[in-house]
């Protein structure tokens, strides 16, 4: 009996509560970019490449990866698009958007053009860029949106 309640509240922590953690994902810009909050109706302006160019003059580019579940769950929040928009968006945007493999690559990316954008895993983040709050939020803060 004992055993039978141990085995379901495992049975339950593992299928109700890992799916919490499983993609928390961070948004990112480069060192240089002083940007230190963004709303989230901003951040889904600049992913939908309505949004040209960071109040400091630089260009935005957005840099995505080619095929992660939690960024494109992410990003169907918070730019209200399905995943079919998605890839239309990305081929309509080809000056702005760069797909890349990994969390590495968004780092790269991001670390390396003063303008870019990115969204990483919350596991990914270093010390190369700059992690943004979102409607004054942190990626760990309860409420930050691109959970």
């Amino acid at each position: 009996m004992r055993f039978q309640r141990l085995a379901t509240l495992g049975f339950f922590l593992l299928t109700f509560l890992t799916p919490c953690f499983a993609h928390h994902m961070a948004v990112v810009v480069n060192k240089d970019n002083n940007i230190g909050n963004v709303t989230a109706i901003h951040l889904g302006k600049i992913f939908r490449c309505d949004v040209k160019k960071w109040p400091d003059g630089k260009s935005v580019t957005v840099v995505l990866h080619r095929d992660s579940a939690g960024e494109i769950e992410t990003l169907e929040h918070l730019v209200k698009i399905n995943a079919e928009e998605l890839k239309a968006l990305e081929a309509a945007h080809k000056d702005s958007i760069i797909l890349v493999d990994s969390d590495a690559d968004v780092l790269k990316m991001v670390e390396s053009m003063p303008g870019a954008i990115g969204l990483v895993e919350l596991h990914s983040i270093d010390n190369t860029i700059n992690v943004v709050h979102v409607d004054g939020k942190l990626p760990t803060e309860s409420g930050y949106l691109p959970h």
